[in-house]
């Protein structure tokens, strides 16, 4: 996805979303990383950003700030 002419990306600088992203992993079957990869060039928009609105369309998130509880 584009950010639009003439904007230049800074690191740490949110330009889609009020957040900055930060490095995750997820694990995928390969049926599911090339759906998210065919997915996403069909939108024109990278799978990190797809699976970003995939996830921000189905799920309730806890307000900006919120701390979350780790899982042991």
């Amino acid at each position: 996805m584009s950010t639009g002419k003439g904007k230049k990306r800074i690191k740490n600088v949110p330009v889609l979303h009020e957040e900055p992203k930060k490095q995750r992993g997820i694990l995928l079957t390969d049926t599911a990383w090339y759906s998210v990869l065919e997915l996403a060039a069909i939108n024109k928009i990278s799978a990190s950003e797809y699976v970003e609105k995939l996830i921000r369309k189905h799920c309730v998130t806890a307000p900006k700030g919120a701390t979350h509880s780790s899982h042991t």
